[in-house]
């Protein structure tokens, strides 16, 4: 289970909640209303108050290292560091793979990562996030500069984390997505946030 409790962004009220394994939270909200200053305090990137825990484990005891590598976070814009696409995964084999159930061809693992489209580094940087089997995954608008099929093959992705147990909580405009993935919807408006069964 993760317990997130009383934990306070800039901005806006305290905010609490609890997800069970395979639960979906779907963050709704404006531009600007905090939603990714949420999943990044979640995943310990931003100084917070409050606490925040997974099973027995606080991340205010935890090192930020040890910390991520169960509560994974991707940002809308991802970071790559090395040149080239499959210098960023520990298992490239693996990371092959995965690639092929989001329709990403196996040459561009042996790519410059300058030569990606950003359709196919949003697509890689989500394999780069769950290669190590994370059990919070956190997801800002993880299909944004995908077109239908390739968002479907994520979303299918997605859906086979939930059923493996993972927590997920994704940001995203789509009324649609949203409808389709929720087990949970937070709302983020005016400074409060305000949880509820999908």
């Amino acid at each position: 289970m993760l317990k997130v409790r009383d934990l306070k962004i800039h901005g806006l009220e305290p905010i609490s909640f609890d997800l069970q394994c395979g639960d979906v939270l779907v963050v709704r909200g404006p531009s600007g209303s905090g939603k990714s200053l949420l999943l990044r305090a979640i995943a310990d990137l931003d100084e917070t108050s409050g606490s925040i825990f997974f099973d027995q484990m606080s991340k205010n005891d935890e090192t930020a290292g040890n910390w991520r590598v169960r509560v994974r976070y991707l940002a809308a814009e991802s970071g790559w560091w090395l040149e080239r696409v499959e210098q960023h995964f520990t298992n490239v084999s693996a990371a092959r793979s995965l690639g092929k159930d989001l329709a990403l061809e196996d040459k561009l693992f042996d790519s410059p990562v300058a030569h990606l489209s950003s359709g196919e580094r949003q697509r890689m940087a989500f394999i780069r996030a769950i290669e190590n089997e994370p059990t919070v995954l956190l997801l800002d608008e993880p299909t944004s500069a995908l077109d239908e099929e390739t968002g479907k093959r994520m979303e299918d992705k997605i859906g086979f984390l939930q059923k493996s147990g993972v927590i997920l909580i994704i940001v995203t405009h789509s009324n649609e997505q949203a409808s389709r993935l929720a087990t949970h919807v937070l709302t983020i408006k005016d400074g409060a946030a305000r949880i509820e069964s999908a």
